[in-house]
Parts: C-alpha cells; sequence; structure tokens
C-alpha cells in the first residue's frame, strides 16, 4: 500500500533523502522527532476534531426529535484528580502516554484537570480509564 502511494508522489531529491532517514527511524525516535517539532514550530500533533454532531441538523429545526442521537465515537480522558495516590497515576498515565517523560507526566498530574488522551476511541477511552480509577485517580470521558 505505500509502495502504491510512493509512485504517484513526486518530491524534491532533498525531501527523498529526508524521507529515507525517516524511514530508517525507530518509533521512539520518531516519537522524539514529533515531540521536537512540536517544540521548534509551537504545534501540536493531534488529530483534527470532528464536525459537531449537532452542527448539520441545527439548520433543519422542523427534523429535530425525528433522528435519534448519534452515539459519540471520540473522547477525550481527562483526569480530574490522584485520590492521594500520585505515584500510582503517575505510573498509569506514564503507561498510557509513553511519550511522555518522568517530568512531563509528574507536571500533568500536578496540574488537573488534564487531558491524558485526547480524540481516542471508546474501547481504548473505557479501558483508560478503568486503569487510572483503578490507580485511584477520578476520570472523565468527554
Amino acid at each position: 500500500m505505500a509502495d502504491e502511494q510512493k509512485t504517484d508522489t513526486k518530491v524534491s531529491p532533498k525531501l527523498e533523502k529526508m524521507l529515507k532517514e525517516i524511514e530508517g527511524m525507530t518509533v521512539l525516535e520518531l516519537a522524539d522527532l514529533v515531540k521536537a517539532l512540536e517544540v521548534k514550530f509551537g504545534v501540536a500533533a493531534i488529530a483534527a476534531a470532528p464536525p459537531a454532531a449537532g452542527a448539520a441538523t441545527s439548520s433543519g429545526a422542523g427534523d429535530a426529535g425525528a433522528k435519534p442521537a448519534e452515539e459519540q465515537t471520540v473522547f477525550n480522558v481527562t483526569l480530574k484528580g490522584d485520590g492521594g495516590k500520585k505515584i500510582q497515576v503517575l505510573k498509569v498515565v506514564r503507561e498510557l502516554v509513553p511519550t511522555l517523560t518522568l517530568l512531563d507526566a509528574k507536571k500533568l498530574v500536578e496540574s488537573l484537570p488534564k487531558d491524558v488522551l485526547t480524540q481516542v476511541n471508546k474501547q481504548t477511552a473505557e479501558e483508560a480509564k478503568k486503569k487510572l480509577e483503578t490507580a485511584g485517580g477520578q476520570v472523565e470521558l468527554k
């Protein structure tokens, strides 16, 4: 599948060299690269939020109530409190977000409420909530 895309995309020799470098990187190196790019350019590598479910139906006021509300499929996992078990919660946060350094995870746990995971599916969100609550954290799915 990736080979099919390569034949359709023409890039300069400079970009081709960069792509070959990136292809040879490990997952950890790629995570560090993403973090460095975020810091360097002041951007965040997060998925775009899907359009609001009510936006399409808001124009047709006569349709209100005609269709059942769609079930939410994308969630943010928000840590509301550590329940006095900061170290256990911190360990789970690092497990859920392996790109966080120990210092970053500590800052996240100390500055609650904070989103631990964003734009994840229902199953991933429920698993993260269960792990965090087992460690003693108070969690909200949005």
